[in-house]
């Protein structure tokens, strides 16, 4: 039995109003930021661009009215002030971290199960390791009416489609390209949007293997060139360790890993 508390007991601290606070996602940025002395280090942790982190720096900054960084160049290192902040903020993020994990170990018993997307560093789990994945340009067979570039340097002054959490700079790279990350034309926070803009002869999208292959195998998109990068994240089984040899999970890795090894097979082609 539960007994509800009358909202009159409650700490005195409960019953003021929370002051305004800056947006999570600028706090994040900030952080990421702020530990590696690096927005572009900090984009690639947290899977966003070079130029979406220092937007968040930047409104962060006009926020609280004062510089957070000292900016030299392309480099970048933290203000008395900033290095102040981002040890209160560290501090207040790992605090609701732990506060989530906590809540999670309450409802973690209702999972047997489960398959994720990132780094693969779960402490305290079963941790196998599924499927790596990569990164191609793919364009509609029909962009630029079927004269499609046949070299990356010919992607020179075409539409680029972007994603949120997908920079191209890191292709350009791989393929010899000294191009900076592309700063016009839409951005896309859905990788399904962004490949159906690309299927719809918007421009060349940076798109995942696992993502296009569908559209791959049916002709609706082709890919461009034989350069490609890996995912910085990747799929992995998780479960409990005391789960892992329950019937019904080994029922269920037992369907389940011919099954990924089926569609590693279908991937290799884009390898």
């Amino acid at each position: 039995m539960t007994l509800k508390r009358n909202p009159a007991e409650l700490p005195r601290a409960w019953h003021r109003e929370l002051p305004r606070l800056p947006a999570l996602t600028a706090l994040r940025a900030f952080e990421a930021a702020a530990r590696h002395e690096s927005f572009s280090r900090a984009a690639t942790e947290l899977f966003v661009t070079h130029g979406a982190v220092s937007h968040q720096v930047r409104a962060l900054e006009e926020e609280l009215g004062q510089p957070l960084f000292a900016r030299n160049g392309k480099r970048v290192s933290l203000t008395p002030a900033g290095r102040v902040y981002a040890e209160r903020v560290r501090d207040a993020l790992l605090q609701i971290a732990e506060a989530t994990r906590a809540l999670q170990s309450v409802t973690r018993d209702e999972v047997d199960v489960a398959l994720r997307m990132g780094s693969g560093d779960y402490p305290g789990l079963y941790v196998e390791r599924l499927l790596d994945d990569v990164f191609f340009p793919v364009c509609s067979p029909s962009f630029l009416g079927g004269k499609l570039p046949a070299r990356p340097e010919d992607m020179q002054g075409l539409t680029l489609l972007r994603g949120e959490g997908d920079p191209w700079r890191p292709w350009f790279e791989a393929a010899g390209l000294d191009w900076p990350e592309p700063r016009k034309g839409l951005m896309f926070e859905d990788s399904s949007l962004l490949l159906q803009a690309a299927a719809e002869g918007q421009g060349i999208a940076l798109i995942r293997s696992s993502l296009a292959y569908n559209d791959l195998l049916s002709g609706r998109v082709v890919r461009l060139f034989d350069v490609s990068i890996p995912c910085p994240w990747l799929l992995y089984f998780v479960c409990a360790p005391a789960m892992l040899d329950t019937p019904k999970v080994q029922a269920f890795r037992t369907w389940l890993l011919p099954e990924i090894a089926a569609f590693r097979q279908v991937l290799s082609q884009w390898a």
